[in-house]
């Protein structure tokens, strides 16, 4: 049975969207949304993001929101790395992992990611970060 959330701050959702620049080069964007809401509560970016950076964006997520109850993502190393589990575990945030290759089961923010790419990333040219 799938969690859903039942008011705000219950279960937020995050992803990661993956664009390339001009150059070939990668960058990554660190989706994020409560699923009550459906406010998007950060978009971060950058070349890399590792479980430290995730930890970064849900700390600011969290002092301008509260702390979620869950936090629904995918198996991506990132959301299943020790130290990230561990920092949610201290501060009392449950996960709720989805099984791979289910991204419907994650549909807020793959809508989220969605709407991005169509409105903005797909019609842009990007130089740079």
């Amino acid at each position: 049975m799938r969690l859903r959330a039942a008011a705000p701050n219950h279960v937020w959702n995050y992803d990661f969207i993956f664009i390339r620049d001009t150059y070939g080069g990668k960058f990554g964007m660190l989706t994020m949304i409560d699923e009550f809401t459906k406010k998007c509560l950060t978009i971060h970016y950058a070349r890399r993001i590792g479980s430290i950076q995730v930890i970064e964006q849900l700390a600011n997520a969290m002092i301008d929101n509260g702390i979620p109850e869950y936090i629904r993502s995918d198996n991506a190393p990132e959301f299943i790395a020790k130290d990230l589990r561990s920092w949610l575990s201290g501060i009392g945030v449950k996960t709720a992992y989805i099984e791979p290759s289910s991204p419907w089961k994650n549909g807020f923010c793959e809508s989220l990611n969605g709407t991005l790419r169509d409105n903005l990333l797909d019609g842009e040219i990007f130089y740079s970060l």
